[in-house]
């Protein structure tokens, strides 16, 4: 336990730098990263991976409370968009806890495999959402929230890789569509969470100090060191080359990818 607390502030630490400095969630990092730790101090196989995104999941809640606080005192979060995409989103996430629970372990590593590969090829070509055809209607904010929550409940992220184009493609300024996106992070880890965590209730030989399918004292060490180095990314996100940095991370994706595939 005290080994993976330790390896766990490490984590965070790496985690809220790269969150603050690329504008990404920490998830992106901490479940292949958790899930590698996880395997090497012998916890079950076949709950490995799923306890990672689960985790990951839990120090999301973490980092989305303070990006909203952040964003709504700018006056960035447009709170009746958050309001009609978070009942789907939430909905969305339990049921995407539900499929990881019961898919088998290798398909969930090559779902987080693909989106991993795909976080990279957007990060290493620069790609940036656009502006599609207006507004988006009721009937399409639901499905699109469903499926947002249910991809970011089964690979433990917040959806911003998923839910700022969506956003934007409906016309909202790239400004509102990150506060938002982010607002929209909670409702995901919220339900995510507590879905793992009953889901996680009754298995057997998890190990202690297990919430379910959250680690705790993962969760903890991750959520204790990452609020410290957040902010101090954002600060370097506008002295240092941001765009020849998001190729190096990309590239950083493609191992951790490449790992989980061949393990």
């Amino acid at each position: 336990m005290v080994d993976i607390f330790l390896a766990s502030l490490v984590l965070g630490l790496a985690a809220g730098l790269l969150a603050g400095l690329f504008g990404i969630g920490g998830g992106l990092v901490i479940v292949p990263a958790l899930a590698v730790l996880f395997v090497v101090q012998g916890f079950p196989g076949d709950a490995a991976l799923l306890m990672a995104v689960a985790t990951s999941l839990a120090t999301i809640i973490m980092t989305a409370v303070s990006s909203v606080l952040a964003h709504h005192r700018l006056g960035a979060v447009l709170w009746a968009k958050v309001f009609r995409l978070s009942p789907m989103i939430m909905v969305g996430a339990a049921i995407g806890a539900v499929v990881a629970k019961h898919i088998t372990a290798d398909a969930l590593r090559y779902v987080l495999v693909v989106f991993l590969f795909y976080a990279g090829t957007l990060m290493a070509l620069q790609v940036k959402p656009k502006p599609g055809a207006g507004k988006q209607a009721a009937w399409m904010d639901f499905s699109v929230a469903a499926m947002i929550g249910v991809l970011s409940s089964i690979v433990g992220i917040g959806g911003g890789t998923l839910t700022v184009p969506y956003l934007v493609h409906g016309r909202m300024p790239m400004r509102n569509a990150v506060a938002v996106s982010g607002a929209c992070g909670l409702p995901i880890a919220i339900a995510g969470t507590a879905s793992y965590a009953l889901l996680g209730w009754d298995a057997v030989d998890l190990p202690e100090w297990s919430l379910g399918y959250v680690y705790l004292p993962a969760f903890a060490g991750i959520a204790l060191s990452s609020i410290f180095t957040a902010p101090l990314g954002a600060k370097l996100a506008n002295k240092l080359p941001a765009a020849k940095l998001k190729r190096y991370f990309s590239l950083l994706l493609f191992v951790m990818a490449v790992k989980l595939l061949w393990h």
